[in-house]
């Protein structure tokens, strides 16, 4: 069994406000036909929660299944569920690359975000494929690193993209992961793979508050910033002039800022 890479992100709250924001609208659009009452949906990287209890409400009376790596993010996602009268998801700790489930027990095997920070994202598409049923769907989607987008071109964000890339390559992850997920499908044993992209794109004044302040604050508080430091990729006045960088582009008034994912359906 192959071990987990390091999550490069980790779970504070400056990375979960983040993922707090995600909707099945913004982030898996692509899938949103194949949610129809009645499926069995395994959401792979649930995180706080946000995809899955709304993919809960859409696929009621049918159930999901929520997992992730880390104990103590599912307590959010479950209190997420409590508060909107959700009670058709299970949670579950779970290693992608070895799922404790029977072979074909899933309509839909989702995972968003998630390729890009496992040690072998092949490994972990072939147990998404084994858990789904004949005629369901396996679905991931993931970030372009390399592909990121922004204006006014500050310096400090591209010292920022450099580090977080040689930190996310360092935890055995790939943050370039978009263009890749096609390839790593069909090394998976996909025959069929339906390719798609779509953005995020942050330009208004509250977008670049919250992109810009949320990354202000990830660079020097999250488990990024620990990372960094402790692998001699940067020093703490370092953190501090990137942050100061994302503030700067947060208070351009002509501030752009966009990310290209890759996103793949891979039918069973």
């Amino acid at each position: 069994m192959s071990t987990p890479a390091v999550y490069t992100h980790g779970h504070h709250d400056s990375v979960l406000r983040s993922h707090r924001s995600r909707t099945v609208a913004n982030s898996a659009s692509y899938l949103a036909d194949r949610l129809v009452p009645g499926v069995a949906v395994l959401d792979v990287g649930c995180g706080p929660g946000s995809i899955t209890v709304e993919m809960a409400t859409m696929v009621a009376p049918g159930r999901v299944t929520a997992v992730e790596a880390s104990a103590a993010v599912l307590d959010e996602a479950r209190a997420l569920a409590a508060g909107a009268g959700v009670s058709t998801i299970e949670f579950a700790v779970a290693d992608v690359h070895a799922l404790e489930f029977p072979d074909g027990c899933f309509d839909v095997v989702h995972a968003h975000q998630v390729l890009q920070h496992v040690a072998d994202p092949v490994q972990a598409l072939r147990e998404m494929r084994r858990v789904t049923r004949p005629g369901g769907v396996v679905a991931a989607r993931d970030a372009d690193y390399s592909a990121m987008s922004w204006f006014p071109r500050i310096p400090e964000l591209d010292e920022w993209l450099a580090l977080y890339r040689t930190i996310a390559r360092a935890n055995r992850g790939e943050p370039d992961a978009g263009p890749r997920l096609h390839s790593w499908a069909r090394r998976a044993g996909f025959a069929d793979v339906v390719c798609s992209a779509s953005t995020w794109c942050y330009a208004t004044p509250d977008e670049r508050e919250w992109w810009g302040g949320m990354w202000a604050d990830r660079i020097r508080s999250s488990a990024i910033a620990t990372q960094a430091v402790a692998g001699g990729h940067a020093t703490e006045a370092d953190l501090n002039r990137i942050a100061a960088g994302w503030r700067e582009w947060v208070a351009a008034a002509d501030g752009w800022f966009a990310i290209l994912h890759g996103e793949i359906l891979c039918p069973v």
